[in-house]
């Protein structure tokens, strides 16, 4: 509260769709929406390369030639300009031609404090050593809130835990008497209690593997239908046999302020149908777990799925609240700040 009184706040920032985690952090690092960069899911089938991927696969997660866009702190390090990133998602991969100067391989065994730590030991470099982008996530909210629920005590405690080290971290870097400053801090979604005890059953029809391939993050549910002459049948089967609790969608009339639909699928990647839950409905295979808290539904009708923006420093006005806006700008927010040229195409707008 009391950074954000000394800046600027938003009323909130819109996660890309899906308000999952891998896409949203590559929208913020590059300026880019999920089907435009890539990473339309946190994981996916690409037909053209013949390989799945997954965000739990290191070698996935750290292999550039899935990402597409470039993450800012390779536009950084193109221009001169030596960065840093503790475990932002694809910081560890060759990503847009080049990694940041200092990084780390993904992990969640640092501390916060060990984390703010890190941050203040690179900021102490000398001048032309030293990182002038840093990117840092700190991922024990989310933790927190998927485990036990948005509104559990343990993911209260997760926030003041963070809360905290934000705070140890201003007060650390203002020590270092350092000019021209300024932090922003952000969440890459929000999260919501889903009704897990009457999850929805996916559709008996997609359960042929031999015509469908269906990919399941449970707040969306992406068919790729093996045969596209069966498409408008199975969608109108789908439509027919359809509850109140779920919307059948084929994704080249999906909403087009989504940026999800056939024409931005510029990797191929999504699927020809979409089988969207009204939050906080879940589809659940048989045998499978879920989660207390998930995320990953359109942040415009669900309100849970909104993001956080905070932003202090030298550039920032003081105690202003702007209107909501997508996080796709934050890329041009970010590269006007360091003076650096954007110089490939993006969806974001200063």
């Amino acid at each position: 509260l009391k950074f954000s009184n000394q800046g600027v706040s938003a009323k909130a920032m819109l996660p890309s769709f899906p308000s999952i985690t891998f896409p949203n952090h590559w929208s913020l690092i590059t300026g880019l929406y999920p089907s435009h960069h890539g990473l339309v899911d946190n994981f996916f089938y690409d037909y053209s390369r013949k390989e799945f991927y997954a965000m739990s696969k290191k070698e996935n997660a750290e292999d550039g030639s899935w990402y597409g866009g470039v993450p800012l702190w390779s536009l950084a390090e193109k221009q001169g300009v030596v960065s840093a990133s503790l475990q932002w998602v694809g910081s560890a991969s060759e990503a847009g031609g080049i990694r940041p100067t200092y990084y780390y391989h993904y992990h969640e065994k640092f501390t916060p404090e060990e984390k703010i730590n890190k941050v203040v030991n690179w900021l102490k470099l000398p001048e032309d050593v030293r990182p002038h982008f840093i990117s840092l996530y700190f991922p024990e909210v989310d933790a927190a809130g998927h485990h036990y629920g948005p509104e559990s005590d343990e993911t209260k405690n997760a926030v003041k835990l963070v809360d905290n080290a934000i705070g140890n971290l201003v007060e650390k870097v203002n020590q270092l008497g350092l000019k021209n400053v300024n932090f922003i801090f952000v969440s890459d979604h929000g999260m919501i209690k889903v009704d897990k005890e009457n999850p929805l059953s996916i559709p008996e029809i997609l359960l042929d593997k031999d015509r469908f391939d269906i990919f399941n993050s449970q707040t969306l549910l992406r068919v790729v239908v093996k045969n596209p002459n069966e498409i408008k049948t199975v969608y109108h089967q789908l439509k027919a046999s359809k509850t109140d609790d779920y919307k059948v969608i084929l994704t080249k009339r999906f909403p087009r302020k989504l940026h999800y639909g056939t024409k931005d699928d510029k990797y191929n990647r999504i699927g020809q149908i979409l089988l969207v839950p009204n939050a906080p409905k879940i589809f659940l295979e048989k045998g499978k777990s879920t989660s207390v808290g998930k995320h990953g539904y359109n942040p415009r009708i669900t309100p849970e799925m909104k993001a956080v923006f905070y932003a202090w420093g030298d550039v920032f006005k003081n105690n202003i609240e702007i209107s909501e806006f997508s996080n796709v700008n934050i890329y041009p927010l970010v590269a006007e700040i360091l003076g650096l040229k954007v110089y490939q195409p993006i969806d974001g707008s200063p």
